[in-house]
């Protein structure tokens, strides 16, 4: 019944969501959308109907009707216009390298790589910094993404479950996989259990729990809050349309409400990445037959070359 409800009220969100999405959204279905249509109605469609139906469902109660229009979803657009904007603005601000005359956009990136590279040493340790090219790609990814919102025609892709759960699920996959690489499968359930034999089968069972639903937590945090915001701002817009939308008090309340959204983004990057840095720390470990003091080895993470 709980799922049924839901599934429900997910398909008139969906429904709702349709008619404000962005004119690009809009433009990629209009070239595109027929194509995806036809995809999803020869493939992913009856796998949903047949899933579904064993809860009393169908893929129209859960992502709304399925039409051309809206066959590429606004999130998924929006994702893929943040990965491009991540490469554009990271070349952008690199500029022409120098090391006697860096420029503001060098300093900035340089500032950003380092402070995540400091967090990457502290929390995992120094071996942790053979993993900084995923840690900063989640950070910059993400970071652009809960900004988008700030710019017309665009929506901050983190403000749907479909994005938020993706990048909670890459951590979670990204972290396991590294735990299985270092330690072997039995060595990485192993650490599940903890040090006490006696109670390690109680143990197992809550931090095997626990390790689950961290793609869901992940996700959750990060969509909740970026939704939320997203809804403040609009709330304010609507209070008594089309008046509210071009009232100078109105407008005026947008602007001081401005730096809390960016605060509420840059939180979120923070915490999203410090969480990722966390579960890495868990599952890696220095090499036990040497140390990196002893031997004057060094793990070098990239830096602007």
């Amino acid at each position: 019944m709980f799922l049924l409800q839901s599934t429900e009220a997910g398909g008139k969100a969906a429904e709702h969501a349709q008619e404000h999405v962005p004119i690009l959204v809009r433009f990629v279905n209009q070239y595109f959308g027929e194509w995806a249509y036809n995809f999803e109605m020869h493939y992913t469609y009856p796998r949903w109907k047949w899933f579904l139906a064993k809860f009393g469902s169908t893929p129209e109660a859960t992502f709304g009707v399925y039409t051309p229009e809206n066959a590429i979803p606004w999130y998924t657009v929006m994702f893929v216009v943040a990965c491009i904007l991540s490469v554009v603005l990271i070349w952008i601000l690199k500029g022409q390298l120098s090391e006697d005359t860096p420029g503001h956009g060098q300093q900035t990136l340089e500032r950003g790589v380092l402070a995540v590279r400091g967090m990457l040493e502290d929390i995992v340790g120094p071996h942790g910094l053979q993993y900084f090219p995923i840690v900063m790609t989640f950070a910059v990814l993400i970071l652009v993404s809960n900004i988008m919102g700030f710019f017309p025609f665009f929506l901050p892709p983190t403000s749907a479950t479909s994005v938020t759960f993706a990048l909670g699920l890459s951590s979670f996959l990204y972290y396991n996989y590294i735990g299985i690489r270092e330690n072997g499968i039995f060595g990485h359930l192993k650490h599940f259990a903890g040090p006490i034999w006696w109670i390690a089968p109680l143990i197992f069972v809550i931090e095997l729990i626990s390790n689950l639903i961290r793609p869901f937590t992940l996700g959750i945090r990060l969509f909740a809050n970026m939704f939320a915001d997203e809804k403040v701002m609009e709330t304010f817009t609507h209070l008594a349309p089309p008046w509210s939308m071009f009232a100078v008090p109105n407008i005026l309340i947008l602007i001081l409400l401005m730096p809390l959204s960016l605060f509420v983004a840059l939180i979120q990057t923070f915490v999203f990445v410090l969480l990722s840095q966390l579960y890495l720390s868990e599952v890696s470990h220095p090499p036990h037959d040497s140390h990196a003091e002893d031997d004057g080895m060094e793990f070098i993470a990239p830096v602007l070359t």
